[in-house]
């Protein structure tokens, strides 16, 4: 079964994706299937691109299980669903990429998001990663994945309506103004290059929630050019070194890519950004979800932003001679 089932109460589409209960699952080492030589990727390869074995979204979907009505509505899930494997290498992460290959997979990303945007039937091009155990990862294999949506998610949705109200009350972007809050006050900013800024924004929600942010006004990665994409890659692997530092361990997170959506419309009051949420408060205390964040939605953040933003900050790397 895999289909999209309509909640009236919060007017938003559930993916129903039952398949996915089968899919591998922290397999041994030998047994990977993103290493290379096993089922369709190559032996030889740089970073590698191919649909999910257990999409959630589905090109050519089933016809939905359960027959829907105007109010409890039902859609067949048709989307794509990729996995991006980020090295042939079974060991490491993220952040042990030479900056060389972190800049190659933003051009991945920028290729991605174009192409898979330009179908008429993708609304929404997600780019994320799941890293770590305590993250629900089912592969240890260093990759990410990609949703290219029929709709535009929630979350999204939000954020596209608060920039607009913002932007017909104001005329401004409303994220280039959290930039601008963010650099006045300093204290909050992790690290920092030309073209990028890393910060633990004001209203964080997670201890160490990162947000890395253009300096220029740029609605998605389809507006980068060479020098943004190197610039990219090398906050990249500052915020990562950093999170690696920070208890010495390699840190788990969800990083995911906010964007323009692909809906053939231009929102110029929307603004491109990655947001990071790593599940740890403390070195050996997490942060759950629970009853507030779960059932209420609104989040409790047991720290000071402007603290934890400190600590990332006197972290290595201090510059990006440092990446060399």
């Amino acid at each position: 079964m895999s289909e999209l089932r309509w909640h009236p109460i919060l007017e938003e589409w559930v993916i129903v994706s039952t398949h996915r209960q089968k899919r591998t699952f922290l397999p041994r080492r030998e047994e990977c299937p993103l290493c290379p030589g096993v089922l369709e990727i190559p032996e030889d390869f740089e970073i590698a691109v191919f649909e999910n074995r257990f999409p959630s979204l589905m090109r050519e979907p089933p016809e939905p299980a359960v027959e829907g009505d105007d109010f409890y509505k039902v859609a067949p899930a048709k989307g794509i669903c990729e996995v991006v494997v980020y090295t042939p290498k079974h060991e490491g992460t993220l952040t042990d990429q030479p900056l060389q290959t972190i800049y190659n997979l933003v051009r991945v990303w920028k290729d991605r998001y174009e192409e898979l945007g330009s179908r008429d039937f993708i609304k929404y091009v997600f780019i994320f990663e799941n890293k770590g155990e305590v993250i629900g990862v089912t592969l240890h294999h260093p990759h990410g994945q990609i949703y290219a949506f029929p709709y535009i998610p929630p979350k999204i949705e939000r954020e596209l309506s608060s920039s607009l109200k913002f932007y017909r009350q104001t005329g401004r972007c409303i994220f280039c103004e959290v930039l601008k809050k963010e650099l006045e006050d300093g204290r909050r900013i992790v690290c920092e290059n030309d073209l990028f800024v890393a910060f633990i924004p004001f209203f964080a929600r997670y201890p160490y929630e990162v947000h890395i942010m253009p300096r220029a006004h740029l609605r998605s990665l389809a507006e980068f050019d060479d020098d943004h994409q190197m610039a990219l890659a090398r906050i990249l692997k500052m915020v990562l070194m950093k999170y690696d530092n920070l208890f010495g361990f390699s840190l788990p997170y969800m990083m995911v890519m906010h964007q323009e959506p692909t809906t053939g419309e231009v929102y110029d009051y929307y603004h491109f950004h990655i947001e990071f949420y790593p599940p740890h408060r403390s070195r050996d205390k997490l942060k759950y979800l629970a009853g507030c964040e779960s059932g209420a939605g609104s989040f409790i953040n047991d720290t000071a932003p402007e603290e934890k933003a400190a600590e990332l900050r006197e972290k290595p790397p201090h510059s990006e001679e440092e990446l060399e």
